[in-house]
């Protein structure tokens, strides 16, 4: 069976998230099987040849939740979890009556709590875990202090104080593949703080490979991070490249980081059906 074929009359919907934008599909009665699931990712998240998106979200039956996603990158390598792509993935759901407005599904990084109002989401996270502050990272001709958080993903954070002068596709490539982050490499965010409560990001996202508008799990890991290292608090107004705001909620007591939650819209783009892909 070719591709054209397999990945034909298939009904998806696009949205986007502060403009990281995604293909949602109802998978409930398997259109895309688990072993043609990357094929899928990287045939509709090709640009200029498929739909076009940062990641593919597949929506399937849960025995712990009101659905399960699974979530692949436009590379289609599998994601535990994504901020922004868990906003479109919880109104979706929603809007296509998956799952009310307060609602649970089950990802890699553990059960996901949302609640829709209109075209905003508010979605809680799982605590964070791995912080690790000012390291030093060794890169062709620098070092760069870092800091590092797992949001449900990998994030490393570097504050700048000119965000729109920063290379961030050659700083980001290099420490998405340092040898410090293997075998799973890291995503990485540049954070510049503007008052207590905002600060303004730009991210280097791995499994896209490229900077991207906006990533929802990366404005955490700034936004927690800048309260450990700029005096910022909760809740903390992350600006996103693609222009859009994004709230993020949390609270730390000592080194423990807890009832964090990422609030913003979810937007429907449009819905189709694939015809040759």
């Amino acid at each position: 069976m070719t591709a054209k074929k397999r990945f034909g009359d298939i009904p998806f919907t696009k949205m986007h998230g502060s403009g990281n934008d995604f293909i949602l599909i109802d998978n409930r009665k398997r259109l895309i099987l688990p072993e043609h699931a990357e094929e899928a990712a990287i045939t509709m998240c090709r640009r200029g040849f498929g739909i076009g998106a940062d990641g593919l979200i597949l929506i399937e039956e849960s025995g712990k939740a009101h659905f399960r996603w699974r979530f692949l990158n436009a590379d289609g390598s599998l994601a535990d979890m994504c901020g922004n792509g868990g906003r479109c993935a919880a109104r979706f759901a929603y809007i296509e009556g998956i799952a009310p407005a307060e609602m649970e599904f089950e990802t890699g990084a553990g059960i996901i709590k949302a609640e829709v109002k209109d075209g905003e989401v508010k979605l809680q996270l799982p605590p964070p875990h791995g912080l690790a502050l000012d390291e030093e990272l060794r890169l062709r001709d620098r070092t760069m202090t870092v800091h590092f958080l797992n949001t449900g993903v990998p994030h490393t954070v570097i504050f700048v104080n000119d965000l729109e002068s920063i290379p961030v596709f050659e700083i980001g490539r290099l420490i998405r593949h340092h040898r410090k982050f293997a075998p799973e490499g890291t995503n990485v965010n540049f954070a510049e703080v503007k008052d207590r409560s905002s600060i303004r990001i730009r991210t280097y996202e791995r499994g896209v490979e490229d900077e991207t508008l906006a990533c929802g799990t990366g404005a955490v890991a700034s936004a927690v991070i800048s309260a450990l290292k700029a005096d910022t608090a909760s809740p903390i107004r992350v600006e996103t490249w693609g222009g859009e705001d994004l709230k993020i909620y949390f609270n730390i007591q000592g080194e423990e980081i807890k009832e964090v939650f990422l609030e913003g819209k979810a937007v429907l783009v449009f819905t189709g059906r694939t015809l040759e892909l």
